[in-house]
């Protein structure tokens, strides 16, 4: 098992000073940073000079580390650049080589190259990674594609599961679990339904991750870390098995806890599951919307979550009966039946005419609606008067200008309106061109890719998320300055282009 230890462990109270001192305008520099000397003697010199007069924390760390540098400044912006070029550019850009092993940084080296987000990003991180692959597949790259995948199976071997990225500091969570679609990716590219067999062994162990714990659940227990017990089947929610500040945002989180009422240890769980959905932060983990403090994301069963798991148990299923294995095939096929159900059952809210997240203990609708409905149809688990319900809603009331909005709901967090997000873009799109309206998800890819190219023209940026109620207006909210790069939204612009026929 992984032991490396977070950089937390590592400077004790140096840590604590640098984070609460706000040496850095963002948290997740010192966590980057790289010691120029041994650990632990940085750590004694510290202690020894940290009273003195005149000591300053600025210069001392600056003097000890080297601090991370962003490479998307290294290509300079050229409006003039052809977006396709400037895509094939920051590939190039954003690939890493194979990682050295550097147990004094908080970094987990990887045995192949791959592909960061971009800017403040400077790890592989994982459901970005999947949309990603998508463009990666488009420009030929395939075997960059496919050693990422098995730096993905190489950190479910040596860590146990897919952690957020390949930092020591996220190795309590991870991400959602779309390893499953990478795997399959692969297989479709090669045209080799066996490739799916050659994974089975990381699949399953990432199923066993996610379902850790259900052994024990019962009557009396029925929820227990990511996984609760439902009439005599699973379903899962987001966790962290740790309940102490973020250490990439840790002057964030304790100023939050030190200015609300509840306990702080399950503040910080909450903010922690939060960010293994990936949606960190928006109105579907909060109780209430103007509240961040009010987080409640371990207490979510998120409908997109679950619909990803039906997809990871069904390609079990799949990949056991290429290898011959009639047992094992027949158990995951049961379970993706099950959950099919569930999703279709509970997860629909027939008054919204939507599917919803469900809230614990007594799975009802959280009342939050969000472009997580469209996993099902991404899926293809929703019935066909369920899918046309979802899709005249999404149309009416999501379909904004320039893409289609995350929520319907104006919080000032990023994964709230007026923002959209690449990967939600493509799970719509292809959720809707699964279900027969090709012409409702043509309309919202176009309107996505002028947004993307309004902005390019402006800035000779492609970034993180864009805000698609005003084309061409930077985006807002979250808890660090708009990124750019971008590798989701590079994949996905090319893909949508692609398809619309556009140069």
């Amino acid at each position: 098992m992984f032991q490396n230890r977070p950089p937390d462990e590592i400077y004790a109270e140096l840590f604590d000073a640098v984070q609460s001192s706000h040496v850095f305008p963002d948290s997740k520099t010192f966590p980057d940073a790289a010691p120029k000397a041994d650990p632990d003697s940085i750590l004694k010199s510290y202690r020894a000079s940290a009273h003195e007069d005149g000591f300053d924390l600025g210069s001392f760390i600056r003097s000890n580390f080297d601090l991370p540098k962003n490479d998307i400044e290294s290509l300079q912006a050229n409006i003039q650049r052809p977006v396709r070029e400037q895509i094939d550019l920051l590939w190039d850009v954003l690939t890493r080589a194979a990682d050295k092993e550097d147990k004094n940084t908080s970094l987990i080296a990887l045995p192949h190259p791959y592909v960061v987000p971009g800017g403040r990003f400077r790890e592989i991180y994982y459901w970005d990674t999947y949309f990603t692959m998508l463009g990666l597949a488009t420009s030929g790259r395939v075997v960059l594609l496919e050693n990422m995948i098995n730096n993905f199976a190489y950190l479910i071997d040596r860590v146990g599961f897919i952690p957020n990225g390949n930092r020591t500091y996220y190795c309590t969570r991870s991400q959602p679990p779309l390893f499953v679609l990478m795997v399959e990716l692969l297989a479709t590219v090669k045209q080799d339904q066996r490739i799916l067999a050659s994974y089975l062994g990381p699949l399953e162990k990432e199923y066993d991750f996610w379902m850790s714990g259900s052994e024990q659940l019962s009557d009396n227990l029925i929820v227990g870390r990511r996984v609760t017990a439902v009439n005599n089947g699973f379903l899962n929610r987001y966790w962290d098995d740790s309940d102490l500040p973020r250490q990439e945002s840790h002057a964030e989180d304790v100023e939050l806890a030190k200015h609300c009422d509840r306990d702080a240890a399950s503040l910080y769980r909450d903010i922690r599951s939060a960010c293994e959905s990936g949606w960190d932060f928006s109105s579907r983990w909060l109780a209430d919307q103007d509240s961040l403090a009010t987080i409640q994301a371990s207490q979510i069963v998120p409908v997109d979550l679950n619909a990803i798991m039906y997809k990871l148990e069904s390609t079990l299923a799949h990949a056991f009966r290429i290898a011959g294995n009639v047992e094992r095939a027949k158990l995951f096929e049961d379970r993706a039946n099950q959950r099919k159900h569930f999703i279709q059952s509970l997860f629909f809210d027939d008054e919204e005419g939507f599917f919803v997240d469900l809230s614990l203990p007594d799975l009802k609708s959280s009342g939050i609606l969000s472009l997580a409905a469209a996993f099902p149809l991404f899926f293809e688990l929703a019935t066909p008067k369920q899918a046309a319900n979802v899709v005249k809603r999404i149309q009416d009331e999501f379909l904004a200008p320039g893409g289609w909005l995350t929520t319907l709901q104006s919080t000032g967090q990023q994964w709230d309106k007026p923002n959209g997000w690449a990967p939600l873009q493509w799970i719509v799109f292809t959720g809707l061109k699964n279900y027969g309206f090709a012409e409702e998800a043509d309309l919202g890819a176009k309107r996505w890719v002028e947004n993307n190219l309004n902005v390019y023209r402006q800035s000779g940026r492609l970034l993180e998320k864009y805000d698609v109620e005003h084309i061409g207006a930077m985006p807002t909210g979250g808890e660090y300055a708009v990124q750019d790069g971008f590798g989701w939204t590079n994949a996905v612009l090319l893909e949508f282009m692609n398809h619309l026929g556009l140069k």
